[in-house]
């Protein structure tokens, strides 16, 4: 099939397609089987062409952390099986303990591992590369400023260009895989990237202090995205409309687990910190699914509570929906499990499914994704989206 290229995406009338990617480590791994899926359906509707890839169908594709790095392979043309063959190669590379690396004085993983995959997927790619073939977007949070960044390769965004005034340096002339490592330096797992962003008075450049943008309301990015297409500051100012935009979100699998508050109790004050930071991303992710859903025409919208339901028929000022919205995503606790899967699984191997960074768990995250890909129905996809013959 011909290939459309990045401006075509961005710039031809008619509808409008995001597809939008958690953040979650090596739980990218359960995203994949969703993806896998989509993959399929959309590739069947187009004909069954082998050379389909989902840079073909969407306009904007955007992630924070492991959501970046699956965002900047799909737009470059990478097919779901490559990918998931590099996530594999990343569990059991990048994800090895050492001696004196706790993530307690020093990041738990070195950076070297993860910066040479990065490479090799990426090599010398720049942000405005046209090997890039859609549209976009990758999250990151910059520390020393405490201001969540996104990056994109709109070419009529307001930093696409330049920044600044003229002292700041082109986001089109940032690396991608730099980029990419940013948005996945998690803190205690991956140290800062530092990434030159303007230019110093005696000549030189300045440099941010990057790290994962999950450390930001938009470890799911999918709110984000959306106002990248609709907010004028960004260029995009792409149509609304049920029928007119398509934002299809993918999670890394959630819990609902709770804690024995006992125990909990106990816990180091540095656990602490690290439990209500996660409990605070939570919040924001649920805060963004809230938001979507009253916005949006939904099929998959889930009970967000026992008192507002999944928002059917509630739309923002009554007007009907914005948008059509979708939602896949994976719960990582027993009854969901037992209930979607043939899987039997004890506590240790439930610990090692919601981990981050846990390779062991890798074949079982396979699984849990490939439950949570059998949810996906082509009908969820409106025809209206589809791609001209």
């Amino acid at each position: 099939m011909q290939h459309r290229a990045r401006d075509q995406h961005l710039f031809s009338p008619g509808p409008k397609r995001i597809l939008a990617l958690d953040g979650g480590g090596i739980r990218g791994l359960l995203s994949l089987q969703i993806l896998r899926r989509v993959e399929d359906i959309l590739r069947e509707r187009s004909g069954g062409d082998p050379g389909f890839r989902l840079a073909d169908y969407f306009d904007l594709i955007g992630g924070t952390s492991t959501g970046a790095i699956i965002a900047a392979g799909l737009a470059i043309g990478m097919s779901v099986d490559e990918l998931e063959a590099l996530y594999r190669e990343l569990g059991r590379d990048i994800f090895k303990g050492e001696i004196l690396r706790l993530g307690l004085f020093r990041a738990k993983y070195p950076r070297k591992p993860l910066e040479q995959a990065l490479d090799r997927a990426f090599g010398d790619m720049r942000i405005g590369d046209e090997r890039i073939r859609t549209g976009l977007a990758v999250v990151l949070k910059r520390l020393d400023t405490r201001s969540p960044w996104v990056v994109h390769n709109n070419p009529r965004g307001r930093h696409y260009a330049e920044r600044m005034e003229g002292t700041g340096l082109a986001n089109r002339d940032f690396e991608l895989r730099q980029v990419v490592r940013a948005s996945t330096a998690a803190p205690h797992y991956f140290d800062p990237e530092k990434i030159a962003v303007a230019k110093s008075a005696q000549g030189g450049p300045t440099e941010g202090l990057f790290v994962d943008g999950g450390v930001s309301p938009h470890n799911n990015p999918a709110l984000q995205l959306l106002m990248l297409a609709w907010l004028e500051g960004y260029g995009f100012s792409w149509p609304v409309g049920e029928r007119q935009l398509l934002l299809l979100s993918v999670g890394t699998g959630d819990s609902q687990a709770v804690s024995e508050p006992g125990r909990l109790g106990r816990t180091p004050d540095v656990g602490l910190a690290f439990k209500s930071l996660t409990a605070l991303m939570d919040d924001a992710s649920a805060l963004n699914e809230t938001l979507l859903q009253w916005l949006s025409a939904s099929p998959t919208a889930r009970p967000i509570d026992r008192e507002i339901g999944d928002l059917a028929g509630d739309f923002l000022g009554r007007s009907g929906p914005l948008l059509t919205y979708l939602r896949y995503n994976a719960w990582l606790d027993p009854e969901w499990i037992a209930t979607h899967t043939t899987l039997e699984l004890g506590e240790r191997q439930l610990e090692a499914l919601r981990s981050m960074d846990d390779p062991k768990g890798m074949d079982l995250l396979a699984e849990v994704g490939k439950a949570a890909a059998r949810r996906v129905e082509g009908s969820d996809l409106p025809a209206e989206f589809d791609l001209p013959s």
